[in-house]
């Protein structure tokens, strides 16, 4: 044989057996043992979501829901009506199915609505903005009357009024009719009823706010909250001169403390303690009024006194 072939068969042998020595070291190395779990740690990845999930239902409340839409003066039935648990509760909501069966609403209840003794109450949403001693009287504004379209419910204004001269009144005046008023709405944009819900019973989408938002500036009407001593003193300064509303500061926080029930507001900040008044009762001037044409006319005559032919008249 050749020599040459011979010495090529002969790397070609020995390149075999190097790779068949590393293949055989590769087989022959043990394999890793797997890592051990252990067994504290197991049982607890697996029960922690139940025990969370067990601990947040605890937590939670029932509150009653309408399931579907509720036409007015209609009674509720069991089927109108779930149990939804929330972490917080509204205030006064009926946490039992029995609360609400063969009740029935004066107005139109929307489905998710969460039921409570309010839902049942009588009256629209004006009524239920109100407490007891209050009426809600609407006056007609424009952009300089309604502080440039700035007013928004909640806001509390002071009722501002100038008289003008006329034959009734002598003298020009301006004067504060009645200090902090609640508004209750300005133009179709109402606040909230006196039990923080939402006019109507129910929130304004996003699209539906933004549309009234829009034709606030441009009201032409706002609902004043009056204590009921003082309705009277506003309808006769509505039908006396020109109204202006003086917007409050926010910092006074009258909002707040009306929530927290305090009555005596306006009263308190009320300093002419007044019920009712004439017109020429609402000028500030305290000058005697020259006497009128009239009233001399008024004056006592003489008495005439006739002797035969002779006429003479003697003052009294």
């Amino acid at each position: 044989m050749n020599s040459r072939v011979t010495m090529g068969f002969a790397v070609l042998l020995l390149i075999g057996a190097v790779i068949a020595g590393y293949w055989g070291l590769v087989l022959s190395r043990p394999s890793p043992a797997p890592t051990a779990i252990p067994l504290a740690q197991a049982p607890a990845a697996s029960v922690a979501a139940p025990v969370v999930q067990t601990v947040d239902d605890s937590l939670r409340q029932p509150v009653l829901v309408l399931v579907h839409d509720l036409a007015p003066n209609t009674p509720l039935t069991a089927a109108d009506l779930t149990l939804e648990r929330v972490k917080v509760a509204p205030a006064g909501s009926f946490n039992k199915i029995e609360d609400g069966v063969g009740r029935s609403a004066l107005r139109a209840l929307a489905a998710g609505t969460w039921l409570s003794e309010s839902s049942f109450d009588a009256g629209g949403s004006l009524a239920r903005m109100i407490r007891p001693h209050e009426r809600a009287l609407a006056v007609a504004v424009d952009e300089v009357i309604g502080a440039g379209g700035q007013l928004s419910p909640g806001d509390y204004v002071d009722v501002m009024l100038f008289l003008p001269q006329d034959a009734s009144n002598a003298d020009k005046s301006a004067q504060l009719v009645i200090p902090a008023l609640r508004l209750l709405s300005v133009g179709e944009l109402l606040g909230p009823t006196v039990d923080g819900q939402a006019a109507g019973n129910r929130e304004l989408s996003s699209d539906e706010r933004l549309k009234l938002e829009q034709r606030r500036s441009s009201a032409r009407t706002v609902v004043l909250a009056v204590p009921e001593q003082m309705l009277s003193r506003l309808m006769l300064a509505t039908q006396s001169g020109i109204l202006r509303l003086a917007v409050r500061s926010a910092e006074e926080k009258n909002l707040q403390r009306y929530w927290a029930g305090d009555n005596d507001l306006v009263a308190r900040l009320d300093s002419t303690n007044r019920n009712l008044l004439h017109f020429n009762q609402l000028t500030l001037s305290t000058a005697p009024k020259p006497p009128t044409v009239a009233s001399a006319a008024r004056a006592p005559r003489g008495i005439e006194i006739i002797r035969g032919n002779q006429v003479t008249q003697q003052t009294p």
